[in-house]
């Protein structure tokens, strides 16, 4: 159905053409699933684009050719791939949040890409839209059609958006990222839901991800991609199974495994360029141990419940409470790292935002060590509890500031909590340790934007460790990174908790990811502890229902 061949993409800059793609073939037969994978910067959103005409201006397709059964898609006329892009080629982006239209109802949406493509009246249009909600599993499909975007969780978002891209019957689907923000359940619901459209209605797939466990799980066929050129392609048993490439095998070795623990990821080594200048000579990890010599402090949640208001519906209303914690108990060991998993929505960053101060429970307790620890507000400026519990977010780009360079982001917690008065001293110990996770020193002079997504995550983890903190806490620290620089961040996360016995909350809905890192997990389930425990024990042979259920849903690698 699709047969590309030599694909080039080329965007012209002041120093000359910069090509993106070089001479990539593709096939996708119809009911077929066809995977992309590769690191970022790869170029697999950019053959979508390309492929479906939308690429970012000044891109260019160089060389190659587009076939759709008999279209030439690079002959086409603007009018003509415009008819093309919706009624036989579609598209779901990666955040649905940012695909819909918030000031719009799922049925206007609907309606208005159906009758932009088919000569339907509304209630025609409207019928086809309640259709394809109950298609996609939305129950109630009548009802709900009038919510808004906001008004659906991420799941259901997502399958909103894949009922627009089903509005004109497409042969064609690019499915960029679909499941990267979702937990393991609705990530399991949205790829059955794929595999069942491409096989009842024989639609073809092209889906790009970074994650080999979705690839493996769903895909027909594969292409490993590496700087804009085909590593190795080909059936997904084979490639995966039974990689030729080098770099294919380095991305297999990479993936975290659910069936093991390993005690270190493989990954190519860096070479990081010295400067002593800028450090002054400052040991970091020295730096560091000096000032992190006390015994490893643990952590217990006692009976802790949080409840937010309820949604007034009308003047004369009172709503009952919303319980997103209730009655929790969770003891963190000291020096020891605890998996905190459970589906979106379970209540794992209100216990995280809890144990910061930043959420204050209706009742219960927080205990760092022996100390109670009052809400955030009620903290003084002084307060230790403030530099001891650090975290680390799942966004990096949006928890630093972009407006300031790196070594003023780096060295604010250094001033702030009086570990350093000395200005020049500040800046010296940003660029140590930046040495320290593995970066160029002289990135203290750079922006957030001028970084990769795994680059600026090590970032976040530095400016954490440079509180001097005792327990870091990490919510989603590598969900949106691909599975070479995840790999790199969590083996520096292994390697900087066993040099300076932290105790860390590590908070994932990848149980792969947890299996890893953690030395205990406990288990969320709308407000409250299913399990809880030792790591190796649970996942080798869970008790809760839940918990089996949530492994079970887990894309693995059977090679």
């Amino acid at each position: 159905m699709l047969d590309v061949k030599t694909l080039t993409v080329k965007f012209p800059s002041r120093h000359g053409d910069f090509t993106a793609i070089e001479g990539v073939d593709i096939a996708v037969q119809k009911g077929e699933i066809h995977g992309l994978v590769g690191e970022s910067g790869a170029g697999k959103s950019t053959i979508g684009a390309a492929i479906i005409g939308l690429l970012q201006p000044p891109g260019f397709v160089a060389d190659g050719t587009m076939m759709l059964d008999d279209t030439d898609l690079r002959s086409l006329t603007r009018d003509e791939a415009h008819a093309v892009r919706g009624d036989r080629i579609s598209m779901i982006f990666q955040d649905p949040q940012t695909s819909l239209n918030p000031l719009m109802t799922v049925e206007d949406q609907l309606i208005e890409t159906i009758q932009a493509h088919i000569d339907v009246s509304t209630s025609a249009a409207r019928k086809r839209a309640v259709d394809l909600l109950e298609e996609i599993g939305i129950k109630n499909a009548s009802d709900r059609l009038t919510a808004y975007p906001h008004q659906f969780s991420g799941g259901m978002r997502q399958r909103v958006v894949i009922a627009l891209a089903l509005c004109t019957d497409p042969d064609l689907i690019i499915a960029d990222e679909p499941t990267t923000a979702l937990d393991v359940a609705v990530q399991s619901q949205v790829l059955a839901l794929i595999r069942r459209l491409a096989d009842t209605r024989g639609i073809g797939f092209i889906l790009i991800t970074h994650d080999i466990g979705v690839i493996a799980q769903v895909t027909d066929k594969v292409t490993v991609l590496r700087g804009g050129k085909v590593m190795e392609s080909g059936v997904t048993d084979k490639v995966l199974g039974s990689p030729d490439h080098p770099y294919t095998k380095a991305l297999m070795a990479a993936v975290p495994r659910l069936d093991k623990k390993l005690d270190r990821f493989r990954v190519p080594e860096e070479d990081i360029n010295a400067a002593p200048a800028i450090t002054q000579g400052i040991d970091a990890e020295d730096w560091l141990m000096r000032g992190m010599q006390e015994d490893p402090i643990g952590l217990q949640v006692r009976d802790l419940t949080v409840k937010f208001a309820g949604q007034r519906t009308s003047l004369f209303h009172k709503p009952d409470p919303y319980v997103a914690l209730d009655n929790v108990n969770m003891h963190v060991r000291p020096g020891t790292v605890m998996g905190l998993v459970g589906e979106s929505g379970s209540g794992k960053s209100t216990l995280a935002k809890a144990i910061t101060g930043l959420v204050h429970p209706s009742s219960g307790e927080v205990v760092l060590g022996d100390r109670t620890l009052p809400p955030a507000k009620q903290r003084a400026r002084d307060d230790p509890a403030r530099r001891i519990i650090q975290m680390v977010f799942q966004d990096p780009y949006s928890s630093l500031n972009s407006r300031h360079r790196i070594g003023d982001i780096l060295a604010e917690p250094l001033a702030l909590y009086g570990l350093e008065d000395d200005k020049a001293k500040r800046r010296a110990l940003a660029a140590a340790m930046l040495e320290l996770v593995e970066m160029e020193p002289t990135a203290i002079d750079r922006y957030p934007h001028q970084f990769s997504g795994g680059q600026r995550q090590r970032i976040a983890v530095a400016r954490g460790l440079l509180a001097r903190p005792r327990f870091l806490i990490c919510d989603e620290p590598t969900s949106a990174l691909d599975v070479s620089i995840q790999a790199q961040v969590l083996n520096l996360l292994k390697d900087l908790q066993a040099k300076f016995n932290l105790t860390i909350l590590f908070i994932s809905h990848n149980l792969a990811v947890v299996r890893q890192m953690s030395d205990d997990v406990t288990v969320l389930r709308n407000g409250r502890i299913e399990e809880a425990g030792a790591s190796e024990p649970f996942f080798d042979a869970p008790q809760a229902a839940y918990s089996k259920e949530l492994l079970s849903l887990t894309p693995g690698l059977p090679y």
